[in-house]
C-alpha cells in the first residue's frame, strides 16, 4: 500500500519520541568490506607453518644425527680425561698435538695389546674344552647313569644332538648371521675412529676451543665456563686415574690368587678382572669374576668356589677401604648419589651413559657447590642422631591413662613429672 500522510505522521512522531527507525540491510560492496580477512592473519599462518616445519625438520634431524651426538660426547670425556696428561706433557716443552699424540698411542697400543692376549687366551681354552669335550660328556655320563640306573651312551648323545631340530635351526640362523655380524663389527670400528678422532682434535685443540668460546661470551660469563671446564678436567681425569690404579690393585690381588691355584692364563685374567670391575659400574666386578670362575672351574671345581669367594671378599674390602682413600678428592660423591647417577646414565644413554654419569654428576656437584650457601649446624642431640629424652612425660601420660582421671596421684604427678623442655613445674620448690 502506499504511505498516506497519516502514516508520514505517525512515522514522524515515533522518531521525535526517542525510537530508533530500522536500519537498510548494506548493499554488496558495502558487505564485502566488512568480512574482508584481517591482514594479520595470513602471516600470522605463514609463521606458524614454518615454525612447524622447522620443529619436525629439527627433531627428524637430532634422530639422525643421535649416534653422532653420543660419539662426540664420548670424545669430549675422553678428551677431558687425557687434559692432565697431554697438559703435563706440553709444560715440559713438547707441543700440544705430538704431546696428544703419544698420549692416544699409549691407549691404543695397550689397548691391542690387551685384546690380543684375551683373543688368544680364550682361543686356546676353547680349543682345549672342545678336544676335552667327549671326556667330558663320559664323565657326565656316568654320573647320569649312576645316579638315576639309566644307561646312556655318548654314541647316542652324540647321535640325537646332531640329528637335533634345534641344532639345525641353530646352524641356519647363524649363516644367515654372519653378514649382520660383519656389519657390526666394521660399524664398531668405524664409530671407534669417530671417537678417537674426535677426542684427538678436542684435547690438541683445547686452548684454542676455550678461547673460540669464551669470545662469544662477556667477561663474567668467561670465567665461569673456565672455571667449569677445569673442574670437568680435574674430576673426569681424577675418576680415571684413580680407577685405573684400583684397576691395578685388583689385578695384582686376583693375579697372586689364580697363580697360587694353578689357573692357567692367570696374567691375562687379571687384567681382565682389573679392567672390567673398574671400568663397568656395579656389577662389573661380578661380571669380571665370572671368567676366572669359568676357566678355574675346568681346572677344579673347587678352585671356582675359592674364586668366587676371593672376588666377594675383595669386593668389600674394595668399598669400604679401598675406594673411599683413593677417591676422596678425585670423585668425592656419595654411593648412593653414584648409584643413582649411574642407572640414570644407563637409561638415558646405555653403557655410555653408564661410564660417563659418575665424573659428569661429581662435575656438576663441585661447580654448584660454589653458588649452594651453607651456614652453621645447630648443636643439637639429633643432628647426630640422638633422639631427646622425652620418655618420662609419655610414661607418666601412660600412667595416668590407666588410672583414671580420679586417681589422687594423678594431679601430683603431672604437676611433679618433668617437661619436654626441661623446665621445671611451678611452684614453691621451683621459686626457692
Amino acid at each position: 500500500m502506499a504511505p498516506t500522510d497519516e502514516t508520514a505522521q505517525v512515522t514522524q512522531s515515533t522518531a521525535s519520541l526517542g525510537t530508533t527507525p530500522p536500519t537498510q540491510p548494506p548493499t554488496g560492496a558495502d558487505a564485502g568490506r566488512g568480512a574482508r580477512m584481517p591482514r594479520w592473519l595470513p602471516r600470522a599462518m605463514v609463521l606458524a607453518l614454518t615454525l612447524i616445519a622447522c620443529f619436525q625438520l629439527g627433531s627428524w634431524a637430532f634422530h639422525q644425527l643421535t649416534g653422532l651426538l653420543i660419539n662426540v660426547l664420548i670424545a669430549f670425556f675422553l678428551a677431558l680425561a687425557v687434559e692432565p696428561a697431554v697438559s703435563w706433557m706440553a709444560a715440559r716443552g713438547l707441543r700440544r698435538g705430538f704431546a696428544t699424540f703419544l698420549v692416544f698411542l699409549s691407549v691404543v697400543i695397550a689397548s691391542a695389546g690387551f685384546i690380543t692376549l684375551m683373543g688368544s687366551m680364550l682361543a686356546g681354552q676353547i680349543v682345549d674344552m672342545v678336544e676335552d669335550f667327549p671326556d667330558y660328556l663320559d664323565k657326565v655320563i656316568s654320573w647320569i647313569n649312576q645316579t638315576f640306573h639309566t644307561d646312556l651312551s655318548r654314541v647316542e648323545v652324540q647321535d640325537s644332538l646332531v640329528h637335533s631340530d634345534w641344532l639345525q635351526k641353530y646352524v641356519q640362523n647363524s649363516a644367515s648371521g654372519v653378514l649382520d655380524v660383519s656389519a657390526q663389527v666394521l660399524g664398531g670400528l668405524f664409530q671407534l675412529l669417530t671417537i678417537l678422532l674426535f677426542s684427538f682434535y678436542f684435547a690438541a685443540d683445547g686452548p684454542r676451543l676455550r678461547r673460540a668460546l669464551c669470545s662469544v661470551l662477556p667477561p663474567a660469563r668467561q670465567a665461569e665456563v673456565l672455571r667449569a671446564w677445569e673442574i670437568a678436567v680435574d674430576k673426569t681425569g681424577g675418576y680415571l686415574y684413580s680407577r685405573g690404579l684400583m684397576a691395578l690393585i685388583s689385578g695384582i690381588a686376583h693375579y697372586i690368587l689364580l697363580q697360587a691355584l694353578g689357573v692357567p692364563y692367570a696374567p691375562v685374567l687379571a687384567v681382565w678382572v682389573g679392567l672390567v670391575s673398574q671400568f663397568i659400574p656395579t656389577i662389573g666386578t661380578y661380571l669380571a669374576g665370572a671368567l676366572p670362575m669359568l676357566i678355574a672351574f675346568t681346572v677344579d671345581p673347587w678352585y671356582a668356589l675359592w674364586v668366587l669367594v676371593f672376588v666377594v671378599v675383595y669386593q668389600q674390602f674394595e668399598n669400604y677401604v679401598l675406594q673411599p682413600k683413593l677417591t676422596a678428592k678425585s670423585v668425592d660423591i656419595h654411593p648412593a648419589v653414584a648409584f643413582g647417577s649411574v642407572i640414570a646414565g644407563t637409561a638415558l644413554l646405555g653403557a655410555v651413559g653408564a661410564l660417563i654419569a659418575i665424573p659428569a654428576v661429581a662435575t656438576l656437584q663441585a661447580f654448584l657447590g660454589a653458588y649452594v650457601k651453607r651456614y652453621d649446624v645447630t648443636d643439637d642431640p639429633r643432628v647426630h642422631g640422638h633422639r631427646r629424652r622425652g620418655g618420662a612425660p609419655f610414661v607418666a601420660r601412660v600412667r595416668r591413662a590407666l588410672r583414671g582421671p580420679n586417681h589422687p596421684a594423678a594431679p601430683a604427678e603431672s604437676e611433679t613429672g618433668p617437661r619436654t623442655d626441661g623446665s621445671r613445674p611451678d611452684g614453691p620448690d621451683s621459686r626457692q
